[in-house]
């Protein structure tokens, strides 16, 4: 039978959640976990996101086939048990035979934390911490600046084939010392959502423009050398399932003002 579910994890300690021979990720924990409750027979899990190492998530989509005994909830229980403390499985419930969240994916939403304030050893282990001022306002205006369906190659860690991305809303937003970047599109660049950040946080400071981010886009060049954000700031924050034709603006907007579950 095939089930889907919601992971949370602190991405901290993991390299990633691809596996990654060698090395603690996400996805092996999660195999490793299932092995335990099959006999040990290693059953593959398929993520709607494949975060880098260092990033967390608090709505990864999972998947994966099981021949046990138990039911929904049970295994739910029984996978939480085994699963170690910067892990948690939420919501397992059946899925089609052949679902692939990555696939089955309408769009993602990736959010990334900044604490503009004092320094914070608790706050900063999830998000990056900026002393000076930032003006959220002109992020803001920059963002919307990479809204839209574009080659986003600029703003890719590596060099892709089909570089094409929408970007349906990027909102900037100040609570407090607290800001957060709201990062929703029907698929990323790897490492494209932390150079984006990167572009808004050298806006926020003063040392660039919304046009230059906007000029940035448009070559093929590596934008701003290829300035990255820390990993540790961002989250993967959301994963909505279910293919449309197309995504009015409208629409995302409700979802992200919403609290709906993923369909």
């Amino acid at each position: 039978m095939r089930f889907r579910a919601q992971v949370e994890y602190d991405g901290t300690d993991f390299a990633g959640f691809q596996v990654n021979p060698g090395h603690r990720t996400v996805q092996g924990v999660l195999e490793d976990a299932l092995a335990r409750l099959g006999n040990g027979v290693v059953r593959r899990v398929d993520g709607a996101g494949r975060t880098d190492a260092g990033v967390h998530a608090s709505g990864q989509v999972i998947a994966f086939s099981y021949d046990g005994r138990l039911a929904a909830a049970e295994l739910g229980r029984a996978l939480d048990t085994l699963l170690p403390a910067d892990v948690a499985i939420h919501g397992i419930r059946r899925a089609p035979d052949r679902f692939q969240p990555r696939y089955a994916a309408r769009y993602r939403e990736y959010r990334y934390s900044v604490w503009n304030g004092p320094r914070s050893p608790l706050r900063e282990r999830t998000a990056l911490g900026v002393r000076v001022p930032l003006d959220t306002a002109a992020m803001a205006r920059a963002g919307s600046v990479l809204e839209g369906r574009h080659d986003f190659s600029a703003f890719g860690a590596t060099i892709s084939e089909s570089p094409i991305r929408t970007v349906h809303r990027i909102r900037v937003r100040r609570k407090g010392s607290e800001v957060t970047i709201d990062v929703v599109a029907d698929a990323f660049l790897r490492g494209m959502v932390r150079r984006i950040v990167a572009a808004l946080l050298e806006v926020g400071r003063g040392n660039i423009d919304a046009d230059a981010v906007g000029q940035a886009l448009v070559g093929r060049k590596a934008a701003f050398d290829g300035a990255a954000a820390p990993a540790k700031g961002l989250s993967l924050r959301r994963v909505v399932l279910g293919r449309r034709e197309k995504i009015g603006p409208d629409e995302v907007q409700e979802e992200l003002d919403g609290e709906h579950e993923e369909r």
